[in-house]
């Protein structure tokens, strides 16, 4: 089910966009806050957003701009902006589509039905996609350099995320911190083997929910380390 989120202030719009959209089979969550739905359409996974522009706390154009620095998702703006000059930075900012107030409902879930589907095929057509590590609520974005633990995106230090996307890639397997040192640091071997210490007990801080009992990453006494599927 394709999960969308709709940012819009006005309540009886947002509402209306909503109900449209579930009856049509759509998972959809509502922000009426510009600042809180660009925090969520940064940190979370839609399939699709639909975002008014005057909206308190971030305007349209600025959750656009942002949204575009890191991410692809299809954008289609509904506003009761009516200008072409509007319309044009609005489009010029990485939106795939500008509907106006008042609108068609049904011709609003037609547009985001094509954008679903044309995102569809783009990734599906043989472009190279992001090599991705997923393994029991971690998913692991190698090309990007982005990690997200249980749906909520996390941030690591480069070496952090070197570590860890090294030992999930290589799962079940013991690793001395010797042979990690080695593996992660190499020639760049500024301090000792205790770097590899430091740097598990952070990693475990950001995907443990428990760091006393590590269901991830788990400690060979005696040998080093390894990550558990």
């Amino acid at each position: 089910m394709s999960k969308i989120l709709i940012v819009e202030d006005e309540i009886a719009i947002a509402e209306l966009e909503k109900d449209y959209l579930e009856l049509s089979g759509f998972e959809v969550e509502v922000e009426t806050q510009g600042d809180v739905g660009l925090l969520r359409a940064l940190k979370e996974e839609f399939d699709l957003i639909i975002l008014d522009l005057m909206l308190p706390g971030v305007d349209g154009f600025e959750i656009c701009r942002k949204i575009r620095e890191t991410k692809n998702t299809p954008i289609i703006i509904v506003s009761a902006k009516k200008d072409d000059i509007d319309k044009i930075r609005g489009l010029g900012m990485g939106a795939d589509d500008y509907m106006t107030k008042p609108f068609s409902p049904s011709e609003m879930v037609a547009r985001v039905k094509a954008h679903l589907a044309r995102y569809e095929r783009l990734v599906s057509s043989g472009i190279p996609g992001n090599d991705i590590i997923e393994i029991r609520g971690i998913k692991i974005d190698k090309t990007a350099r982005r990690v997200w633990v249980n749906g909520e995106e996390t941030n690591f230090t480069s070496k952090e995320f070197d570590l860890l996307t090294f030992l999930a890639q290589n799962p079940n397997r013991v690793y001395t911190k010797d042979e990690l040192f080695q593996e992660i640091w190499d020639m760049e071997s500024i301090g000792d083997i205790a770097t590899v210490t430091v740097h598990i007990k952070k990693i475990r801080e950001k995907i443990e929910y428990d760091t006393s009992k590590p269901q991830y990453i788990e400690t060979i006494w005696g040998v080093g380390y390894r990550f558990k599927v």
